[in-house]
């Protein structure tokens, strides 16, 4: 397993849609949001990491797409006859989204740290990285369940819908605290509304809140089983 985990590594860092749409657009749109109009330490510092989120969901998410490919060009096929259960390729590809998502985080906390001036203790950034890193394997196993049920196209789409309509309503693009109050009370069961607040809590200084881990090991389950049982309805068909 530990080899066919490399083998994707490398396939998707090299892939330059990834490295655009995963790292750079992020990375632009963080700077492009913090630096229209009067904006404040605190909305740079909030900012950042709602946009580390987003990237980190969105590269997540990624991994369904690539899993998409593989089914089109058999490679799925090629996976039944190894010894590799269901349970560990999905595992294989969650790993594969865990450390692909890193650069994004990164790239975003070394924007918020070297041009907007953002400024936390060293274990404060070594907090939120990590946080960040752990709190997105959720959407890798979305991802990962989207690309194993749906066609390539299909699941291009979907995984759009899915991190464009989160990030909105997880408050990743906007604080929550413009939203209508029925929404307010809609996206602290989100995903990635307890997500971004893992990294948030952290640069304010405390720890994460018990409802944001409770939330997200609800959906981290879901997510889960989504995806295993996805990789079996895909294997009975290839």
């Amino acid at each position: 397993m530990l080899a066919y985990v490399r083998l994707e590594i490398r396939r998707t860092l090299r892939d330059l849609g990834f490295v655009i749409g995963g790292i750079l657009m992020p990375v632009m749109m963080y700077l492009l949001f913090t630096n229209i109009g009067e904006n404040d330490g605190t909305w740079r510092t909030a900012a950042m990491v709602g946009m580390a989120a987003y990237g980190a969901v969105g590269s997540a998410l990624n991994t369904g797409g690539a899993v998409a490919e593989d089914r089109a060009v058999g490679w799925l096929r090629q996976l039944r006859v190894t010894p590799m259960t269901p349970r560990e390729v999905v595992t294989g590809r969650t790993l594969t989204g865990v450390v692909t998502v890193l650069p994004s985080i990164v790239a975003v906390l070394a924007a918020g740290g070297l041009v907007n001036g953002v400024r936390l203790a060293v274990w404060q950034w070594a907090a939120v990285a990590l946080l960040l890193w752990l709190g997105s394997v959720p959407f890798t196993l979305l991802g990962l369940g989207n690309g194993y049920r749906l066609t390539g196209p299909a699941t291009g789409v979907a995984n759009m819908a899915c991190n464009l309509g989160l990030a909105v309503l997880g408050g990743l693009w906007f604080p929550t605290t413009l939203f209508p109050g029925w929404l307010r009370s809609v996206s602290v069961y989100t995903p990635t509304n307890r997500f971004a607040e893992l990294g948030g809590a952290v640069a304010d200084g405390h720890a994460p809140g018990a409802g944001a881990i409770i939330v997200l090991t609800g959906w981290l389950l879901v997510f889960g089983s989504y995806a295993v049982l996805s990789y079996r309805r895909a294997a009975g068909t290839v």
